[in-house]
């Protein structure tokens, strides 16, 4: 690729490192990205958290997405599969789980599909990420995830 010669420009309008002022003695430059935090001092030993990749940033903008146009049916489904993810191997959850199983003549609709690549992708996330889903669904339906919650906290001493 050629660069393009500027014609009709007088030198006089070229800046020149001259033209631009110094820097001044004794100003002390920023911080660099590495050295900023968030955590107090105090908190040396605090481990950061792990920054969220792009991939999985818009895999749980998709799911958010999706979660927006489903019915009351279809997010109950949801709160159930979310339940079995939080606390996998609850006798309880596995019971609806089964209850849930059919074999069936019919290709899957959308929402099956959605809740399967949900699947997909749930267990690809780390537990920061995981967290940081359950944050973003709290923003947008803080009842539901209110519910979660609850229903996690139900599961306690059932095995």
């Amino acid at each position: 690729m050629a660069t393009q010669q500027w014609t009709g420009v007088p030198d006089c309008c070229t800046p020149s490192p001259e033209d631009f002022p110094s820097v001044p003695q004794g100003v002390v430059s920023p911080p660099s990205l590495e050295n900023l935090s968030c955590a107090s001092p105090s908190a040396g030993q605090a481990r950061q958290p792990e920054p969220i990749s792009y991939v999985t940033l818009q895999e749980q903008r998709c799911v958010l997405s999706w979660f927006q146009g489903w019915t009351a049916t279809q997010r109950e489904r949801f709160l159930q599969d979310l339940l079995g993810k939080a606390v996998p191997g609850k006798v309880c959850t596995l019971l609806d789980a089964l209850s849930t199983l059919q074999v069936k003549d019919r290709l899957p609709n959308i929402f099956e599909c959605q809740l399967r690549l949900w699947t997909q992708w749930f267990e690809s996330w780390g537990e920061e990420e995981r967290n940081h889903f359950l944050h973003m669904l709290e923003e947008r339906d803080p009842v539901f995830v209110s519910h979660f919650y609850s229903s996690v906290a139900g599961t306690a001493g059932r095995d």
